[in-house]
């Protein structure tokens, strides 16, 4: 993290998480080991529901919740339900299949199977992940003030 303020912050999501009784896999708000200097969070994976602190805010720190899903619908909804939007990722074999999901997925971005950015194409969220667009056509339109003169 730059600062301490952040790491704490970070790692107060990660006791969050502990006392909320989120099952931690690995990680935790301790000092990684052999770092006494810096502002350095263990990386923390997190298994549990949709209801923590941890799996429904944005941390900005090295914490993941997993979230167990039985079908491809129970897994939009779960995409879905968030109060953000900025980014998602599917990773499947059938591209088709991939792009289908991500047209269901109410966030600005859908990277399938890690694909590299494209600076070409928009960025920007959907819900509480903002309003507006960079990157792209729509990103540079973003700065242009249109006029039109008629006649």
């Amino acid at each position: 993290m730059t600062t301490e303020g952040q790491r704490e912050r970070v790692r107060g999501y990660i006791r969050a998480g502990l006392a909320e009784g989120v099952r931690m896999l690995t990680g935790g708000p301790d000092n990684p080991g052999g770092l006494n200097r810096g502002y350095f969070v263990k990386p923390t994976i997190f298994s549990g529901g949709n209801a923590s602190r941890v799996a429904r805010e944005e941390i900005f720190g090295p914490v993941l919740v997993i979230i167990p899903f039985d079908t491809e619908d129970e897994a939009i909804t779960l995409a879905n339900d968030s109060s953000y939007g900025l980014a998602a990722g599917i990773w499947c074999a059938d591209s088709e299949r991939a792009r289908n999901l991500a047209r269901r997925l109410r966030t600005g971005r859908v990277r399938i199977n890690g694909a590299p950015l494209d600076k070409r194409a928009p960025h920007g969220g959907f819900k509480l992940s903002g309003i507006g667009r960079e990157w792209g056509r729509f990103g540079i339109e973003g700065f242009l003030e249109y006029q039109a003169v008629i006649g």
